[in-house]
């Protein structure tokens, strides 16, 4: 543990820890997902048997969910004391289309403690990240204590940078400027602010320079700009893609902001909102091939396009009033189809076809999540898959190309599996309370997640 990490630990979860199995239907690989039951009542032993989230009977005392390794390649979690509400993956110069075990990756996120002088933002170095391993086979001693060397040798580990931040932390989303890595930090107090993170990156790589930065600097960091215009707290926040430094925000009050980057430095922020909105303003998204469009979801169950090179009174261009029955918390603009995925209070995912947009319906509904979908986000290399996580505490996995095969039989030999989507791969479960997942841009299939359990790094044997 590092000084001041607030009882760090990262780990495998064990065998008998509530997880997923799997599901076998559609794609060519096999199996998506599933979760087990273990029951441990002697009156009821049998077979394992499929459990289908909301979908069947609860379970009963003294039943329990197993983890299924097999649907895994790589599966771990980590702790940082207080809970994070939000965290962004920070891109970094160790290659793209990284599949090689062990596995580093680089995340910053932003703590929700009890109390506002406890809170913190935080950059995480995830390193010596390994596959799922087979189980043990019997063997001499000396085989066990070469597995036992094995296991240390395989054990994760995580340097962590922290910085106090007076406020819970809504929203950290991180970009480059060019070579100097940025978070916006949407805070509790009704602040936007932005941090530089140079020094966090440099210091999580050096255990020296990580002593003695949080012995002795962590107190002095201070955001390089900060806007207070808002009048209130929010959540929604995106950096363009296409514009280096240009940035939105939007608030519970119903208003979104524009900032723009000056020569200096700094940012100008348009103080008139854009006008559209009745509610607040849940999320918000660049399109990623024009740099003056963006869409925005709200409260107020509508989805919106916007474009930038119009006055903030009449930027928006395209409406769907009532994308959702209820709030709508989340969108994600794909980088490789004009599609937009939105899910709601209602636990619904849709994909929006910008090219048809106007019609005001979805070209694909899909209703698996028993409770408001809380983060969603299409995978950077495959057009077709995305992921969402729910209040319900389940992550799930889809491919809009997946068409449920008629020779393999699936529904006569389990009827429970044929009520279930065609396009759904997999579904993770374990977590309490998951808040926000995204898929890793440079290690393909790679997803992390927060939740109040803590982190999950994981990626399944569906994509």
């Amino acid at each position: 543990m590092k000084p001041g990490s607030d009882a760090i630990t990262l780990r495998r979860r064990e065998e008998g820890s509530k997880m997923a199995a799997r599901r076998g239907q559609g794609r060519t690989c096999t199996t998506g997902e599933s979760m087990e039951t273990d029951s441990r009542d002697a009156d009821s032993e049998g077979p394992a048997q499929v459990y289908l989230p909301g979908r069947g009977p609860p379970l009963r005392e003294g039943e329990e969910l197993v983890m299924d390794e097999e649907a895994y390649v790589l599966y771990h979690r980590a702790q940082t004391g207080a809970p994070c509400l939000s965290f962004d993956i920070v891109r970094d110069h160790l290659g793209d289309n990284r599949t090689e075990l062990p596995l580093t990756l680089y995340l910053c996120a932003g703590t929700q403690a009890e109390s506002a002088q406890s809170n913190r933002l935080m950059m995480l170095r995830m390193h010596n990240l390994h596959g799922t391993k087979s189980p043990p086979s019997e063997g001499s001693d000396d085989e066990e204590e070469e597995d036992e060397e094995e296991e240390e040798e395989r054990k994760p580990q995580l340097e962590l940078a922290m910085v106090p931040h007076y406020g819970g932390i809504n929203r950290v989303r991180v970009s480059w400027l060019g070579a100097e890595p940025v978070v916006a930090v949407w805070s509790e107090k009704g602040q936007v602010e932005v941090f530089a993170l140079r020094r966090l990156l440099q210091v999580v790589d050096d255990p020296q320079a990580l002593a003695v930065f949080l012995r002795d600097e962590q107190t002095r960091v201070k955001p390089i700009f900060t806007f207070s215009g808002h009048m209130g707290e929010g959540f929604a926040l995106d950096w363009s893609p296409r514009v280096p430094g240009r940035l939105l925000t939007g608030d519970c009050q119903k208003n979104i902001h524009l900032w723009t980057p000056t020569d200096g430095g700094s940012w100008h922020v348009d103080q008139r909102p854009f006008v559209g909105h009745t509610r607040s303003v849940e999320d918000l998204q660049w399109s990623p091939t024009e740099d003056t469009v963006f869409a925005s979801c709200s409260a107020d169950a509508s989805i919106r396009i916007w474009d930038i090179r119009a006055a903030p009174g009449k930027a928006c261009m395209l409406t769907a009033a009532t994308a959702h029955d209820g709030d709508v918390n989340v969108i994600s603009w794909s980088r490789r189809e004009p599609f937009l995925l939105s899910g709601g209070d209602d636990g619904v995912l849709k994909v929006w076809d910008l090219r048809q947009f106007k019609s005001g319906s979805p070209v694909a509904t899909f209703k698996q999540h028993v409770a408001p979908v809380t983060s969603v986000e299409w995978h950077p290399q495959d057009s077709g898959v995305f992921a969402a996580s729910g209040a319900d505490n389940q992550i799930t996995q889809w491919d809009l190309a997946v068409e449920r095969d008629p020779e393999a039989g699936e529904a006569e030999a389990d009827p429970g599996l044929a009520e279930l989507p065609q396009q759904l791969l997999f579904v993770h479960q374990g977590e309490t309370d998951l808040k926000e997942l995204h898929w890793h841009p440079q290690c393909p299939g790679l997803l992390v997640s927060t939740a109040l359990s803590g982190f999950t790094v994981f990626r399944t044997i569906s994509v």
